[in-house]
């Protein structure tokens, strides 16, 4: 019988971590931009949704050692900038900074996994 290997690497937990972080960020201020209206708040909400959604599907694939984390790790990374860029239309607004911010920490670690062998 073969061992099995079942701890993630760091980089693996890390990159989890900040999609999950991400993910919840995504969330907080999709749920702020609905009570506060307007056509600005809601042009951001299309790469808000995106990034949610891709930040939650890559952190499920990595946990469960897809063959596509790799894949879906550079897509995921695509959505976090493409959010961090929206998030950065309203500078004046914190929590759009702060998005941004988890956004862009995101990014980098997606980006540092799809170059590694999942």
């Amino acid at each position: 019988m073969q061992p099995t290997t079942t701890e993630l690497s760091k980089e693996m937990q890390d990159c989890i971590e900040a999609c999950m972080a991400c993910h919840s960020a995504c969330e907080e201020t999709m749920s702020s931009c609905m009570q506060k209206g307007g056509q600005a708040q809601m042009q951001v909400m299309g790469a808000l949704i995106d990034c949610s959604e891709m930040t939650r599907m890559c952190s499920d694939m990595m946990m469960r050692r897809s063959p596509m984390s790799a894949d879906m790790c550079d897509m995921c990374a695509k959505a976090c900038d493409m959010c961090a860029e929206a998030c950065m239309s309203m500078p004046d607004d914190p929590r759009m900074m702060s998005c941004a911010e988890a956004c862009r920490r995101c990014a980098q670690t997606c980006r540092a996994m799809a170059g590694a062998t999942m």
